[in-house]
C-alpha cells in the first residue's frame, strides 16, 4: 500500500499477484498499522476475486471492526459469501488477555474447521465464554465511552506529531494507531525506533516491520492514558530538538 492512495489496497496489484497456486487473498480493515478503513469500492473489487469461477476465497481480518471514529467500516460479507471473517473480543471489548475470538466461514468449511479446532485447542474456557456473553449484552455504554476516549487521544496525538514535523497526510480513523511518515528524519526506521527508545525512552514501532513499503514510517499507538501519551510526545519532541 502507498500513502498517496490513502494506504488503500490496490485491486489491480492483487490481480497481478494471483497465480494458479493462489487459494485466498488476505485483507485487514480497519488496519494495523495504518489505522485506516478500506473503502467500500475497493473492498467490493477485492471481493470480485472470490467468484466461483476463480476458486478463490477472501480472508478478512476484521478484529478492529467497531473501533471507528469517522466514516463507516465495512465487512467483506457485504460483498461476497466466499469469505472467512476473523474477529474477536480483544479490541472492541478490551478483553485482550482472555483470548476469545471467532470465525465466520462458508458452510462447507464448518465441519473441517471444527475438526482442526478439536485437535488443537478444543474451546475457550467457560469463564471466558461467559465474559463474552456479558460483553455482548451489557457493554454498549462502556464501549461508547471507550471510543470517545480513544478519539480524544487520536486527535491529540495526530496534532502533536504534526507539530513535530511528522507527515500524516491521511488521518487514521480506526483501530488505535497512527502511521507517521518520518522520512525527513531517517530512511532507516529500525535504527530510528531504537534510538528513540534508548534516548527518549519512548517505544515506537519501525515501519519496516510491516514490509518494505513501510520503511521510513513509524507506528504510534494511542492505546494508553492521555497523561502517558502527552509525556511520550514531550519526550519525543525533546529528542528531535536535541537531534537537530
Amino acid at each position: 500500500m502507498y500513502e498517496e492512495d490513502g494506504f488503500q489496497y490496490r485491486p489491480e496489484a492483487i490481480e497481478k499477484a494471483i497465480t494458479k497456486r493462489t487459494r485466498s487473498v488476505l485483507i485487514n480493515s480497519p488496519s494495523n498499522p495504518t489505522g485506516n478503513l478500506l473503502s467500500a469500492d475497493r473492498m467490493k473489487a477485492i471481493a470480485n476475486f472470490s467468484s466461483l469461477s476463480r476458486g478463490l476465497y477472501i480472508i478478512s481480518d476484521e478484529i478492529y471492526h467497531g473501533l471507528v471514529y469517522e466514516g463507516k467500516e465495512h465487512s467483506i460479507l457485504e460483498f461476497t459469501e466466499n469469505a472467512f471473517v476473523l474477529n474477536g473480543f480483544s479490541k472492541l471489548y478490551a478483553m485482550t488477555g482472555l483470548r476469545l475470538g471467532y470465525l465466520i466461514a462458508p458452510a462447507s468449511f464448518i465441519r473441517p474447521v471444527q475438526k482442526l479446532q478439536q485437535n488443537f485447542f478444543i474451546s475457550a474456557n467457560s469463564m471466558v465464554q461467559r465474559a463474552g456473553i456479558a460483553a455482548l449484552k451489557h457493554a454498549g455504554g462502556d464501549i461508547a465511552k471507550m471510543k470517545q476516549t480513544y478519539n480524544d487521544r487520536r486527535r491529540f496525538m495526530i496534532s502533536r506529531l504534526r507539530e513535530m514535523g511528522f507527515g500524516i497526510t491521511v488521518e487514521p480513523t480506526g483501530a488505535f494507531y497512527v502511521f507517521a511518515n518520518a522520512k525527513h528524519i531517517s530512511n532507516d526506521s529500525y535504527t530510528l525506533a531504537f534510538d528513540i527508545l534508548e534516548k527518549a525512552h519512548v517505544g515506537v514501532t519501525p515501519g519496516i516491520d510491516f514490509g518494505k513499503n513501510g520503511e521510513g514510517y513509524l507506528r504510534f499507538s494511542y492505546a494508553n492514558s492521555m497523561e502517558n501519551i502527552a509525556e511520550g510526545m514531550d519526550r519525543l519532541n525533546s529528542y528531535l530538538n536535541n537531534r537537530k
